[in-house]
């Protein structure tokens, strides 16, 4: 009895045993069935006992063959386990939050899918707001999400790490019958006396309205009133139809049908976007997000303050490590 018996010839004994006919053991294992009796000729001079007993009408096992099957199969078992013990575990997946189905954070997320084998999947959830993220990433709930860094709290901050994305220039969505609409491009003085909406009364995007009081402060622009949270795309353009609203938003959104989107200049107000992750996070489907964000961020200059004048708050040049 040979120490060492290869587990193809064995697999091709118990498929014989089992069906007691050739050609559907051949068919079973999906090789031929010439190559199938080869193996049995093999392992029979190596185990040196006949295994089967063949007739032109049928099939059977020898007392030697019965004698070996059990163990076989207990061998074969033993190395399917060895096999799946030393199969790479498939990645989970990664959970990863960008908002809605445009714009910077959407662009990363096809890129690195793009990126990554098949077996690596990220999962998109469309939910607007780094502050509501922010705790769903500490605690496990979310992987990663994209905005305002500098304007979560230092002390939920300190449990996440964050990678510059972009400085996305900011517009607004104006009804088409506006007085602005015409214009290509709306210079920030110009909507002085506007109400605009930037979703405040929703605690889940609290750094963005924070943000819009920022920018407005000093230029005659009013917040819209507090509003509930706004769930989905197509409640988001019911409801800001149905109020007339203008909306700050960023140059890259949603179309709303009766509205359009205008660049804010003079100056060019800047929405600071980051990856956001919970620190300590190693995830295959991270590494491609942050590699392909620092791909698009060099190839179409996205940390690149514009030529002309530019507004962003101190707070977030700092943390997006941008110099005036």
């Amino acid at each position: 009895m040979p120490s060492d018996i290869d587990p193809r010839l064995l697999r091709a004994f118990t498929a014989v045993a089992e069906e007691l006919h050739f050609t559907r053991a051949a068919a079973r294992l999906y090789v031929a069935q010439q190559a199938l009796s080869r193996d049995i000729r093999r392992l029979e001079r190596e185990v040196g006992a006949a295994l089967f007993l063949r007739t032109t009408r049928q099939v059977a096992l020898t007392e030697d063959g019965a004698r070996l099957l059990p163990y076989a199969r207990r061998v074969l078992a033993a190395h399917e386990e060895l096999t799946a013990a030393l199969r790479p575990v498939p990645e989970r997946p990664l959970l990863v939050d960008v908002a809605a189905p445009v714009g910077t954070a959407h662009r990363v997320l096809e890129a690195a899918r793009g990126a990554l084998p098949d077996s690596c999947e990220l999962v998109a959830r469309f939910h607007s707001g780094l502050t509501g993220a922010a705790a769903e990433l500490l605690d496990g709930r979310l992987d990663v999400s994209f905005g305002r860094f500098a304007g979560l709290p230092p002390a939920v901050r300190a449990g996440l790490a964050h990678q510059p994305v972009r400085l996305e220039p900011m517009a607004v969505l104006l009804r088409a019958d506006h007085p602005l609409a015409a214009r290509p491009e709306v210079p920030l003085a110009e909507l002085a006396g506007e109400t605009l909406y930037a979703a405040a009364g929703n605690p889940r995007t609290a750094e963005w309205t924070e943000l819009a009081a920022r920018l407005f402060a000093g230029r005659g622009i009013a917040m819209a009133e507090p509003f509930p949270e706004i769930e989905g795309a197509q409640e988001f353009v019911r409801v800001v139809r149905k109020r007339g609203w203008s909306v700050l938003a960023s140059v890259e959104f949603i179309e709303v049908p009766g509205m359009v989107l205008r660049p804010l200049v003079d100056p060019v107000p800047l929405s600071p976007v980051s990856m956001v992750w919970r620190r300590g996070l190693a995830h295959p489907g991270l590494a491609a997000l942050r590699t392909v964000a620092r791909e698009l961020g060099a190839r179409d200059g996205w940390l690149s303050p514009p030529a002309r004048a530019w507004w962003l708050p101190e707070a977030d040049a700092r943390a997006m490590s941008v110099h005036g």
